[in-house]
């Protein structure tokens, strides 16, 4: 059973990827990245769960290029650390989000933007590039930004960093039931359900950026 290293600043990716090449210019890469450590390289195909239980990671990089990965992501266990998928084709999108990728970014994403979403994976924040995001919600004309409030703009941005009801209210000094008040004007502007599907409809709409 996987079991959550002690709270560290490092963030201990392990990287999968079918071509052992990408495994080795993934690793590179994130060891330029300050705070991001490589604890291990896996195949999707070989015996992850093994190597997540003998590495410890917190994150795991997956190089998603092939519908078998798809499925391999999909069997991973409910405990295992959360994933960042790299995609090289906006095909895999719908398949790497139901197999419960929590970030997912274009393969050509640079490496500085890759550890900064490992960094809000670790923290259990959702990470769509907009490009992808797309692929995921129903087409939707523009919404002008007027049509937000300012405070609304504001209450939007700090939903994007993950922060809390009380914690917006505290950072903005209004109320938490203010705060509830200007989430939901938020989500039924934008025509979302939840919290998360009002920031990645902002960020594809340009409103804000992830």
């Amino acid at each position: 059973m996987f079991t959550s290293p002690p709270h560290t600043e490092s963030i201990r990716a392990l990287i999968v990827a079918r071509n052992p090449f990408a495994r080795v210019g993934l690793s590179t890469l994130l060891a330029q990245q300050l705070g991001v450590q490589v604890v291990g390289e896996s195949a999707p195909d070989s015996d992850l769960s093994t190597q997540i239980e003998r590495a410890q990671p917190n994150a795991l990089l997956w190089d998603l290029d092939w519908e078998a990965d798809s499925a391999a992501l999909a069997a991973l266990g409910a405990e295992s650390p959360p994933v960042l998928a790299l995609l090289s084709d906006a095909a895999f999108v719908s398949e790497a989000w139901a197999g419960g990728a929590l970030g997912l970014l274009p393969r050509s994403a640079e490496p500085a933007r890759i550890a900064a979403a490992l960094a809000a994976v670790v923290q259990h924040l959702t990470v769509l590039d907009p490009s992808l995001a797309a692929t995921l919600l129903p087409a939707r004309a523009p919404l002008p930004e007027e049509a937000l409030t300012s405070r609304e703009r504001e209450v939007l941005s700090l939903l994007s960093e993950g922060l809390a009801n009380k914690n917006i209210g505290l950072r903005l000094g209004i109320s938490e039931n203010t705060v509830k008040f200007h989430v939901n004007a938020i989500m039924g502007k934008l025509g979302a359900q939840s919290r998360t599907e009002a920031v990645v409809r902002a960020a594809r709409l340009g409103l804000i950026a992830l």
